[in-house]
């Protein structure tokens, strides 16, 4: 008899976890912009203050009241919108609760709620990928399709699904070969043609992709795009540690090794550790271009630690000081990191194909 696990993982969490911080960045970015443009208005009179965390509140309880509720994918999706509104609304207002003064302004609290995000996409990431999936887990996950069944609205793709996640299923349990029976005796009803909009960009951008990497001049733009931004990291440390660290009227007074420790005392916490994050940054993007030419798939996940050093590490102490001026910055990061990935795969079946 197999041992009951407690936990069982959701095969779809990544589709619900992407929704949800796509909703909470959108509603934090929404309400910065509103309040910059209204003047901050204030809700409620005299000494009464509503503060909008209280809203993030009410929609994180209509979430989990949603969940509680009801069952199909379409409610969980729901769920994870409200859930992700709500909790952007909600950790907008950080700053006033980490300080005395409760200064929503307060400089680093940019910074706190992007590391918060981040430590949710790597907690979810790790419940997701730190052990492989159960004989339970797949049969479990396969029920699940099959509730789209029950709604009729079971298409070919849940029907494929369904059936790998029972071929991963234990055999000797009796509900396995039920469910084989029952799918084959399903009708099942075309793929939807019209998904909702976040699918709908995903599929172009996808297709959009796919079209373009298969051009012969696509890894040469992407090796180029990296050892350009090596150039920049270089730069970027030489003007940090001479320009900001000494000063312009010290440059010419330069006494080498002495001097640069000298000027690095210069520095703040946020300008040295972002100094040595983009120089650990760049030291990965020289290791890859020095790969280029013995393996694509090495350099490519040089290149991949590069931006991931740049996401988890750089974009930090850039938010810390920019605020939300350095968005643009962590957009660019995610897009190549998303191609870093889809031309890591595609190197990793070249070298299966070709082993075979």
């Amino acid at each position: 008899m197999e041992k009951p696990v407690v936990f069982i993982r959701n095969f779809e969490a990544g589709i619900y976890l992407e929704s949800f911080l796509v909703a909470a960045v959108a509603s934090l970015l929404a309400i910065r912009l509103f309040l910059q443009i209204t003047g901050y208005p204030q809700i409620g009179g005299g000494e009464l203050h509503i503060a909008h965390m209280l809203w993030g509140g009410l929609l994180m309880l209509a979430s989990i009241i949603t969940l509680l509720s009801f069952l199909s994918k379409a409610s969980a999706r729901l769920a994870a919108i409200l859930g992700g509104i709500g909790f952007g609304t909600f950790i907008d207002e950080v700053g006033k609760f980490v300080t005395s003064d409760h200064n929503y302004f307060f400089q680093p609290a940019v910074a706190l709620i992007y590391v918060t995000f981040i430590l949710i996409y790597l907690a979810t990431r790790a419940i997701q990928t730190k052990r492989n999936y159960s004989p339970q887990e797949y049969l479990v996950n396969a029920l699940r399709e099959m509730e789209e069944a029950a709604l009729h609205d079971l298409d070919e793709e849940e029907r494929g699904r369904s059936l790998l996640y029972l071929e991963r299923s234990s055999p000797d349990n009796p509900l396995v070969a039920s469910l084989r029976d029952s799918l084959a005796r399903t009708a099942a009803v075309p793929v939807p043609t019209n998904p909702w909009q976040l699918t709908r960009i995903k599929l172009f951008v996808k297709s959009l992709y796919h079209y373009v990497s298969g051009f012969w001049w696509f890894p040469l733009i992407v090796v180029a795009f990296f050892v350009a931004q090596l150039i920049i990291n270089v730069v970027y440390a030489f003007v940090l540690v001479f320009f900001i660290g000494l000063g312009w009227e010290q440059i010419l007074d330069v006494r080498v090794v002495r001097a640069v420790a000298e000027r690095m005392k210069n520095l703040s916490f946020t300008d040295s550790a972002e100094l040595g994050s983009s120089l650990l940054s760049g030291f990965f993007v020289l290791c890859g271009v020095i790969r280029i030419q013995r393996s694509k798939l090495l350099a490519f996940r040089m290149f991949e630690r590069s931006i991931l050093v740049s996401i988890f590490l750089t974009q930090v102490f850039a938010f810390y000081k920019e605020q939300f001026s350095a968005l643009l910055g962590l957009f660019l990061n995610i897009a190549v990191l998303i191609a870093l990935q889809f031309m890591i795969d595609r190197e990793r079946l070249k070298a299966v194909t070709s082993d075979k």
